[in-house]
């Protein structure tokens, strides 16, 4: 996985906003960039789209041939897994089919996470994970949903580090683009529930460095997975 680029001065904003068009489908795979429509629409120089889009071609989403110029590649050919790829997908509408896809990843990568962090986690590891326990039990009586969304992110990401795998660790950053569109559309439409009575069972098979437990433990926090079908279906 691709780590965020860092949207700094000029040059990250135009990232972003090219990175954003291109995303959200507005060119097209192969649609021609027309760099003097771009640089005029974006009021910044040649010099910072041709830069911008350097990051978005090491990203895999444009690439540039004699005689054809800068074009949209395939989407088959996108870094699906690049952190800012996948937070641009969200920002322009909510995808149906990659929020089962991100559901189904979760349920391969998240279980074996939490075995693993039951197995290796380090004293530190495990005082993490209940001052975020003990965070979210605060928000989540005063219904504060944005907290609730930040904390819920923090304790999935916990979990995964106290693994103690590299690349298992690298897969935050999927889990965590998806994990936040998902619970803010469920926390937005009120359709939340009480968040700890399902994580605390994760904290405490850990603590316990029962690693089949967490992993079972873990499988039950898909209730708000069945709280956006709902949403999603009209429930």
């Amino acid at each position: 996985m691709v780590a965020p680029y860092p949207y700094r001065g000029v040059h990250g904003q135009v990232v972003q906003a090219l990175g954003r068009r291109i995303v959200a489908d507005r060119t097209g795979p192969g649609g021609i960039l027309d760099l003097d429509s771009l640089k005029a629409d974006l009021g910044v120089s040649r010099t910072a789209i041709r830069e911008a889009l350097k990051v978005l071609a090491a990203k895999g989403l444009v690439d540039a041939r004699p005689r054809r110029g800068t074009y949209v590649r395939p989407r088959a050919d996108w870094s699906m897994l690049d952190t800012d790829v996948l937070r641009w997908r969200f920002e322009d509408s909510v995808d149906d089919t990659f929020l089962g896809n991100l559901a189904e990843v979760r349920d391969i990568v998240e279980p074996a996470g939490a075995k693993f962090a039951a197995l290796r986690r380090t004293a530190d590891d495990l005082r993490l994970l209940e001052q975020t326990l003990a965070a979210l039990e605060a928000a989540d009586a005063h219904l504060d949903v944005h907290t609730l969304v930040q904390l819920d992110l923090r304790f999935h990401s916990a979990v995964l580090a106290a693994a103690h795998n590299e690349l298992l660790t690298r897969m935050e950053g999927v889990l965590e683009t998806g994990l936040r569109a998902r619970d803010m559309l469920v926390h937005q439409a009120r359709r939340w529930h009480d968040l700890v009575p399902t994580h605390r069972p994760v904290v405490e098979a850990i603590r316990r460095q029962d690693g089949a437990a967490a992993e079972a433990a873990v499988r039950l926090l898909d209730q708000a997975e069945r709280d956006l079908g709902e949403l999603r279906s009209g429930a």
